[in-house]
């Protein structure tokens, strides 16, 4: 099949605008399994972002969770670009009509001091370009109707991003162990996602290590400065307007999110 980028990238900036989701990508502009194609589709929009003033400030990784990516039939994760307009100061409410189908999910979230613009990097040099970590909340969202994604629809989707939460207390990477931190979202005070560092492939620092080297490799790589939001520590959690979401992650702290009841 003929690929249209230019019109599966309009259909989901058109979705973001309106609030109106569109049908899934894969088989109708863009051919399954084609993720090359859906990287060029997320990049026409970043694209656009950025003309209309948005400034660039990180990456987000996702299907970190084997699990998740055994469901998609991948065997590697996807990333998304990060913007400062998809910032959310920790604790301030969110209008809920702001996203389409939102859900939140805890992770580790990477400062760098250091470029990293070499592919063939090592611990040694992700260890030294970490300045610090935070906790975060991710809200994830997807234009696609009903969270019917494959890889194709979700990359193209900017790994289906939305918003993110950073704490605001930074630690240093050698005080924390991010293999073994345990993770809570809770709601109302009740648990509503549990997990730790060790489900995102293994060791948060590992999904750094594979984007560094993926951005180097494509020629646009990680700079000092950016925010990488890592991966979820724990299964994703549907957003209920009016509620109230904080994760604690051992560690690293506590981030707090809320949803205003009515759309605004």
């Amino acid at each position: 099949m003929s690929v249209d980028y230019e019109a599966a990238a309009r259909e989901l900036l058109d979705a973001r605008e309106s609030g109106k989701p569109c049908p899934p990508l894969r088989g109708r502009l863009l051919p399954e399994g084609d993720v090359t194609s859906a990287y060029v589709v997320q990049q026409l929009q970043v694209r656009q972002w950025l003309r209309r003033g948005d400034r660039r400030v990180g990456a987000k990784i996702g299907l970190t969770s084997r699990a998740v990516q055994e469901s998609f039939g991948v065997f590697q994760p996807d990333f998304g670009v990060l913007t400062d307009a998809m910032a959310v100061p920790d604790g301030a409410e969110v209008a809920v009509d702001r996203l389409l189908q939102p859900r939140v999910e805890a992770e580790v979230a990477f400062v760098l001091g250091a470029d990293l613009p070499d592919e063939r990097i090592t611990t040694a040099d992700l260890v030294r370009a970490v300045d610090h970590v935070l906790p975060a909340i991710e809200i994830v969202d997807s234009r696609i109707a009903g969270w019917d994604i494959s890889i194709v629809d979700t990359v193209a989707d900017n790994a289906s991003s939305g918003l993110f939460v950073l704490g605001t207390a930074p630690r240093r990477l050698a005080d924390v162990d991010l293999r073994l931190c345990g993770m809570v979202l809770e709601h109302a005070g009740e648990p509503v996602s549990v997990g730790a560092g060790a489900a995102c492939l293994g060791n948060p620092l590992h999904a750094l290590e594979w984007l560094a080297r993926t951005t180097a490799r494509s020629g646009d790589p990680l700079r000092a400065g950016d925010v990488v939001l890592s991966g979820a520590l724990g299964p994703m959690v549907p957003v209920t307007p009016g509620a109230a979401y904080e994760a604690r992650i051992s560690g690293l702290g506590s981030v707090r999110t809320c949803f205003s009841q009515e759309a605004s």
